[in-house]
């Protein structure tokens, strides 16, 4: 890596959007604004910088374009978007590449270009990141290479096995359990405990549909396994429910003198996807009466109805994400690929292209606090072993 400073993905953006501001107060006609963009860079800037910025300028002003419906304007820009981007350029390129994209759905969308049924198109896009988000190589490598995911699974599993420290029979209910490599960290610390040694450990996880079921019968079976080499008493049980709605208390078969603990990582894509479905989550969560529910959630101002406030904090939150993915996982890595060009493309497609079919509606921290809140939920702030253990781990990635 250059040991030379250059503006980051979001700083890039940043200093975009000022310029695209102040040009919005001027009236040009469409034709004449790639030339009042292109070569007209702020001073201090690297050739390199300076074509970036202009880059996320145009990009910028193609989304106005399309939030005004102004489509023949759109359709200029959204060509020089696509000559200058690239799903392999630097990073800068690469977001430009896939916005542009997304705002060309979203404009033949609303042209009449192509047409979809919504609730077709929703379930088409929840399979697709079922099968994405599944056991994959795609998936591990970005577990292992990029800090958030293990930082925070680190420090919330601490958080659960602090809760039920005093706890013979653990219930340990998963949302999203995936490959359940987490379980395992939970199973390997409740193993350890020399006072208070576990009677039971129950890990129940949730799934829908036949084709989820079998995979959660593969987690079970390798997490029986592992419990065994731990000399752990262990139960696995899957509670399935084929929508959200049918989710109730009795699904989970909690017992009398269960310690019941929630894990829930990314519940707004478990939980796809309207507030009434989330709302029913909560409540059959709340009435089994959990000593903790830990959620880890990407924060995020992407639930606005309103499209460019969308847009505008999209492009900031995954211009962050790139930087990351540059930072942590090698330029030529199969697997930063492939997670750019299938979740993290999909992802930005469903936010800026889709209206009543959006599955990625992220929220910001206030208003997770005012839901839970409303549950009579009371927020648990870490403690020390958990911060300590988040800082070790972001550490590792240092």
């Amino acid at each position: 890596m250059s040991s030379v400073s250059r503006l980051s993905t979001v700083e890039v953006m940043r200093v975009a959007r000022a310029r695209f501001i102040q040009f919005s107060s001027q009236k040009y006609a469409d034709d004449s604004i790639p030339n009042h963009v292109l070569g007209c860079a702020p001073l201090g800037l690297s050739d390199q910088e300076a074509k970036e910025v202009e880059l996320a300028h145009l990009l910028l002003a193609f989304a106005d374009k399309v939030g005004k419906q102004q489509y023949d304007g759109a359709r200029k820009l959204q060509n020089l978007c696509h000559f200058l981007s690239s799903s392999t350029g630097n990073t800068v390129q690469r977001v430009v590449y896939y916005f542009s994209k997304a705002l060309q759905e979203r404009t033949d969308r609303e042209t009449g270009r192509i047409t979809y049924k919504s609730s077709e198109s929703k379930d088409l896009l929840a399979m697709h990141l079922e099968k994405t988000m599944a056991c994959c190589p795609t998936f591990f490598a970005c577990f292992l290479e990029l800090p958030f995911y293990q930082v925070t699974q680190f420090a919330g599993i601490q958080a659960i096995v602090e809760s039920v420290a005093s706890a013979k029979r653990v219930h340990f209910i998963d949302l999203e359990i995936r490959s359940g490599g987490h379980c395992t960290v939970l199973m390997q610390a409740l193993a350890s405990r020399c006072e208070q040694p576990i009677e039971m450990l129950k890990v129940t996880a949730v799934g829908n549909g036949t084709s989820s079921r079998q995979k959660l019968e593969d987690t079970g079976k390798r997490l029986a396994q592992f419990a065994e080499a731990l000399r752990l008493p262990f139960t696995f049980k899957i509670a399935t429910v084929t929508d959200i709605n049918d989710l109730n208390e009795d699904a989970f078969e909690s017992e009398d003198g269960e310690a019941t603990a929630v894990y829930c990582s990314l519940m707004r894509s478990s939980v796809r996807s309207l507030p009434d479905c989330l709302e029913t989550a909560i409540t059959a969560l709340r009435k089994l009466n959990p000593c903790l529910i830990v959620i880890t959630e990407t924060e995020a101002n992407l639930y606005s109805p309103v499209f460019e406030d969308r847009f505008n904090e999209a492009l900031f939150y995954y211009g962050a994400y790139y930087d990351c993915l540059d930072v942590c996982m090698d330029s030529c890595s199969p697997y930063r690929r492939e997670l750019e060009e299938t979740f993290l493309a999909q992802q930005i497609k469903n936010i800026i292209a889709s209206e009543e079919e959006r599955i990625f509606r992220h929220m910001r921290i206030d208003v997770w606090r005012s839901l839970f809140a409303k549950f009579g939920m009371v927020e648990a702030e870490l403690s020390l072993s958990s911060l300590y253990q988040a800082d070790l781990t972001a550490k590792q990635f240092a």
